[in-house]
């Protein structure tokens, strides 16, 4: 493969270099999506903010490159006012964590080019630690009278472990990511249902732009398992040697 950073530069080469028709028709319609549902409820341009930086962190992600954490970094501290606004605690928590794991992320994926795969063995254990921590979460969220503890504490735990995943380079890290994304969906949409109730604090269009991001995100989860799987992104996604 010849190596198009010499003759662009790595950032070009990063945003630009090696898409798939398919793949940029997908995320002109999940970045129309984010901006929609600001049309449809423009009381949170923070919202939009973190729909549209977080689907585009996802999908270089998706392609395995290492811009994904400026992206990235932008749409968590986003996230990050929308959940304390919303005084979602878990949710909050879990995007400081966001946050803080962007430039670790960053480091990461400047030494280690390759995706990984668990043993079937370690694929248990990880799945045992999620439950037990998931019930713990749940306790401790709920002292703190947060909205909806037995959803904001799956998305803490598991999204925790996920990123974690992630930020290693590991193959897993999507097949956890659906679970949190499809969680997310069904979150946002009773938080939404609840506000229009008068029963849930934050912004409409803060709740609508999460439940947009959350949609677009698994979607891309979906497609990055395959992604991943098949070696493509492998050496930030075919822009390096």
């Amino acid at each position: 493969m010849t190596n198009t950073t010499n003759d662009h530069g790595w950032l070009f080469t990063q945003l630009f270099s090696n898409w798939k028709k398919f793949e940029i028709i997908y995320v002109t319609i999940l970045l129309l999506l984010q901006v929609g549902v600001y049309l449809i409820a423009p009381d949170s341009w923070i919202g939009m903010l973190s729909g549209v930086f977080g689907t585009i962190a996802l999908v270089y992600g998706m392609k395995g490159r290492k811009v994904t954490f400026i992206f990235g970094f932008i749409q968590c501290v986003a996230m990050t006012y929308i959940a304390w606004q919303s005084h979602t605690w878990g949710t909050f928590v879990m995007d400081i964590f966001y946050v803080i794991s962007q430039p670790i992320g960053w480091f990461m994926w400047g030494h280690d080019d390759a995706t990984k795969r668990f043993s079937p063995q370690a694929r248990r254990w990880v799945f045992a630690g999620v439950v037990v921590a998931y019930f713990i979460g749940w306790y401790v969220i709920g002292l703190f009278h947060g909205q909806l503890p037995y959803f904001d504490s799956f998305n803490l735990v598991v999204s925790f472990i996920a990123q974690l995943l992630y930020i290693l380079k590991y193959q897993e890290n999507w097949s956890l990511w659906i679970w949190v994304n499809t969680a997310n969906i069904i979150y946002w949409i009773i938080l939404a249902i609840r506000f229009q109730m008068g029963v849930h604090i934050g912004t409409f269009g803060g709740d609508l732009s999460q439940i947009a991001l959350q949609a677009a995100l698994l979607f891309n989860s979906i497609y990055a398992t395959k992604v991943w799987a098949s070696g493509e992104a492998d050496n930030e996604g075919g822009t390096t040697d």
